[in-house]
């Protein structure tokens, strides 16, 4: 198949053609920057921003075992829109950007087919799920996810249209499951801060023990005053 010069029409390959221009004027060390974020530095991020949100932020929750399955559902939602992805570029079936158009500065070459960005896809299933949880760090990881699809395009690997679905998938994902997913998740994280690994749930485990300790002395403070009383 002879590739297409001009797509300047389309504007999916126009604001391809206009992000992946920018490789062509930066420097070296620019282009293998963006080329290392957007295949490992941006979803390392996302998972760096979900394991500190549960370790500083939900654990120390009021509702702990709820803001922890929140965090815990924003990663097990990426695993599975990363997963949804496979079947959705089996039918679409989707080339990559360098395949059809001619003239693109690529800087990376993956395999497979480019309908969705699974990268994208991943960071934002992770930033809904966080938003949940905290929106300081849901925003955080949604500008993850934007520059994740920046990155996509810059590199050659992406359309637009790509980063979008991506987008949609990760969100989707998230937001359509959430409520039979955190029932789950939270009556397992419920069980876990009753049990030994509670410091995995809640900041401060030995707070429930100590409460339980307080009522027998309440009562026999009470049957105390009632002998008196007598």
């Amino acid at each position: 198949m002879a590739k297409v010069t001009g797509d300047t029409v389309n504007p999916d390959v126009s604001l391809l053609r206009g992000i992946n221009g920018l490789s062509g004027h930066a420097s070296h060390g620019v282009d293998r920057a963006v080329a290392w974020a957007g295949g490992y530095g941006l979803v390392a991020l996302a998972l760096v921003l979900a394991v500190w949100c549960w370790w500083r932020v939900a654990r120390r929750a009021e509702d702990a075992p709820a803001a922890v399955a929140g965090v815990l559902w924003s990663g097990l939602a990426a695993g599975i829109a990363t997963l949804l992805d496979l079947p959705i570029r089996a039918f679409v079936q989707r080339p990559r950007p360098y395949a059809d158009h001619d003239g693109l500065h690529v800087l990376v070459h993956d395999g497979g087919y480019s309908f969705v960005s699974v990268r994208s896809a991943v960071i934002a299933a992770i930033a809904v799920g966080l938003f949940t949880v905290d929106r300081r760090f849901g925003v955080i990881a949604l500008l993850a996810a934007l520059a994740e699809g920046f990155c996509d395009i810059y590199v050659g690997t992406h359309y637009p249209t790509d980063v979008i679905g991506g987008f949609a998938l990760g969100a989707a994902t998230v937001l359509l499951l959430t409520a039979p997913a955190l029932a789950l998740l939270t009556r397992l994280t419920t069980g876990v801060a009753r049990g030994r690994a509670a410091v995995l749930v809640r900041s401060s485990p030995r707070a429930a023990p100590a409460a339980r300790r307080l009522g027998p002395r309440k009562v026999r403070h009470s049957s105390t005053d009632k002998d008196l009383a007598a």
